[in-house]
């Protein structure tokens, strides 16, 4: 699942992740949206941006640890820009690394 509140961000994260041979849900625009994606949508990954148009994504980020479906956020603002307690959970620096998505997406699967 893609959380993104820029489209023309979205979509390059979108053609990354297809690149990577991912299937994509979203992008999902707002704080709302994307708890509400959190909390029903099947998926096994998700890349939250944590500034969603002056909200942030770390609703949905809960919903998603309580529900053990693995994440990373999306930040320009470092891993400073990431609640306390999620400063465990991948941080990716806008723009984003392919290569870095990769392994962060590889390492998700516990393989």
């Amino acid at each position: 699942m893609v959380v993104e509140d820029e489209l023309f961000v979205a979509m390059l994260v979108e053609d990354l992740l297809g690149d990577l041979g991912c299937a994509i849900i979203g992008p999902v625009c707002s704080a709302t949206e994307a708890e509400a994606a959190a909390r029903t949508a099947v998926f096994d990954f998700a890349l939250l941006d944590v500034n969603l148009d002056g909200e942030t994504s770390f609703a949905a980020a809960d919903v998603l640890r309580e529900r053990k479906i693995p994440f990373a956020f999306v930040t320009g603002y470092g891993e400073q820009g990431v609640r306390l307690d999620l400063r465990d959970v991948p941080v990716l620096s806008k723009p984003i690394d392919p290569r870095r998505l990769a392994q962060v997406i590889e390492s998700s699967r516990g393989d």
